[in-house]
């Protein structure tokens, strides 16, 4: 099986449902919140879910086409704001932000300092290597070279993956190098800094497409994830969000986002 059929399989199994089966949600069976700000922070470094795009300069991605149709539905009014992966939760524990959206996956531990919507997306950690690379090929045989080297931002599940799931455990262990963005562990990567980068199926086959034939990916699936919005402890957004969410997936939505942004859409250079 191509890599490119994994990232569909694991996109579908959580998202497909059949057009023909669907029966669309009528705005009036959803929340009305009556034309509200809601500010939505992002990091805008995870394609394809968002990204600035480098032909148009404009921040984009299935997450943003996903929250519009979210604010289009629930009748409130979308104000996009930037931060950075390590503060991002932290700040809407804080309440700084209504709304987080960056690909997060759903953990218990993160659940004691904000709230989630229910998954949106469901997604599989694969291993993103450099084209011509030939030490290793999955897990085990790369814990097995001692001097290859892994790129991950500290506290994400990439991170987490590479230290218990593929090393030894040790989250100091010096193999492991921490990078402020995932875009510049994929940057890393391909200058041949680090050897390795875990990424889940969203966005693996956007930077290989994207590489130019410079990056590939080996090995099977390390684990599976759930993604979801992040609200500030008890906000009364997540019910209607939820609602939301859930008509999207009825009506064959989120399947046309899938569309266009896993299959339709080549990542520019």
């Amino acid at each position: 099986m191509t890599i490119r059929r994994h990232v569909l399989a694991g996109i579908a199994a959580a998202l497909a449902l059949p057009f023909a089966f669907s029966v669309p949600a009528k705005a009036s069976d959803l929340p009305d919140l009556g034309g509200r700000t809601v500010v939505v922070v992002t990091e805008n470094a995870y394609p394809p879910l968002q990204f600035v795009d480098p032909k148009s300069g404009e921040a984009v991605g299935w997450e943003y086409d996903a929250m519009n149709e979210i604010a289009k539905r629930l009748n409130f009014k979308v104000e996009y704001q930037n931060v950075s992966w390590d503060a991002m939760i932290q700040a809407i524990s804080d309440g700084q932000y209504q709304i987080g959206m960056t690909g997060i996956t759903i953990k218990d531990d993160r659940k004691e300092k904000v709230d989630f919507s229910d998954p949106y997306m469901r997604s599989q950690q694969f291993m993103l290597v450099r084209s011509d690379e030939t030490r290793f090929k999955d897990a085990k045989s790369f814990a097995a070279v001692e001097d290859a080297l892994i790129g991950a931002q500290p506290g994400t599940s990439p991170f987490y993956t590479a230290v218990y799931e593929i090393l030894d455990g040790n989250e100091q262990n010096p193999r492991i190098k921490l990078f402020e963005t995932f875009g510049a562990t994929v940057q890393a990567l391909t200058a041949g800094d680090v050897d390795l980068v875990l990424t889940d199926s969203v966005a693996a086959q956007g930077y290989v497409d994207a590489s130019e034939g410079k990056l590939k990916v080996t090995g099977e699936p390390l684990g599976t994830e759930d993604f979801g919005f992040i609200f500030p402890k008890g906000s009364d957004l997540v019910g209607p969000v939820n609602a939301a969410i859930k008509a999207l997936k009825e009506d064959g939505t989120f399947d046309a986002l899938n569309k266009k942004w896993f299959l339709d859409y080549k990542m520019g250079g």
